[in-house]
């Protein structure tokens, strides 16, 4: 249907938004588009009790559970060596060094607020599919 073809077509273009942007505060977007994409997805597939059941979905679902657990683990990783590089460029000696080189603090990688991460209702979904039939 026609939700299904926006769901993957939104994946698609925030994937290849991802690949373009270089700088980690410019990627936050793109990967937040992405992984909301990726939901709605799984949430599209409880539409399709024989989607569901395939191995090779359970599969694809269990990777992506995974890949953002590790991904969580390296925003936190990053976001934290982005702390201490600030205050240790913020605090003396090290801020007269830094304005020396011409040093200044780096953004943190975010992610959306908790609010607009919640999961996707699928009643919603259905709706919506009905609406575009």
């Amino acid at each position: 249907s026609g939700y299904e073809e926006r769901v993957l077509s939104e994946i698609t273009r925030a994937r290849s938004d991802c690949l373009l942007v270089s700088d980690p505060a410019g990627r936050a977007g793109p990967e937040n588009a992405l992984s909301r994409g990726l939901k709605s997805l799984l949430a599209v597939a409880e539409n399709y009790p024989e989607l569901k059941a395939d191995r090779q979905f359970l599969a694809l679902q269990e990777n992506l559970v995974e890949i953002e657990d590790q991904i969580q683990l390296a925003r936190r990783y990053y976001n934290g060596t982005v702390r201490n590089y600030n205050i240790l460029i913020g605090s003396f000696p090290g801020l007269l060094i830094a304005k020396m080189l011409g040093l200044s603090p780096v953004l943190y990688f975010e992610i959306e607020t908790a609010t607009e991460r919640e999961n996707i209702s699928i009643k919603t979904l259905k709706n919506e599919d009905v609406e575009d039939k």
